[in-house]
């Protein structure tokens, strides 16, 4: 199986309105996010218009990206949604190392 952790992030245009939809825990859809810094099956961690998100699950996969409006579906088994911090800090793991404080 292919390993779908992003080791670039996918940064893009967005607009300043940040929604979150969950249906019945299977489909989250976002909109407002501003990068996909990284993401495997088990979490997503993106920058929003609200600030850093972290969506942690099971069998989680990018169902749609739409880069242009900052629109953003995952699929799988929703466990956890966090908003982490406004800043990023100087990189990936700073923002993971707040996490576990």
């Amino acid at each position: 199986m292919e390993d779908t952790t992003n080791t670039n992030p996918l940064r893009f245009e967005t607009n300043p309105y940040h929604n979150v939809v969950i249906k019945d825990r299977k489909v989250m859809e976002l909109t407002g996010v501003k990068q996909i810094d990284s993401f495997d099956s088990s979490e997503f961690l993106m920058e929003t218009a609200q600030g850093w998100m972290l969506v942690q699950g099971k069998d989680l996969t990018l169902g749609k990206l739409d880069t242009e409006r900052g629109d953003v579906i995952i699929r799988g088994l929703i466990e956890s949604l966090s908003y982490v911090s406004n800043k990023k800090g100087n990189g990936k793991d700073s923002v993971i190392s707040k996490l576990f404080k």
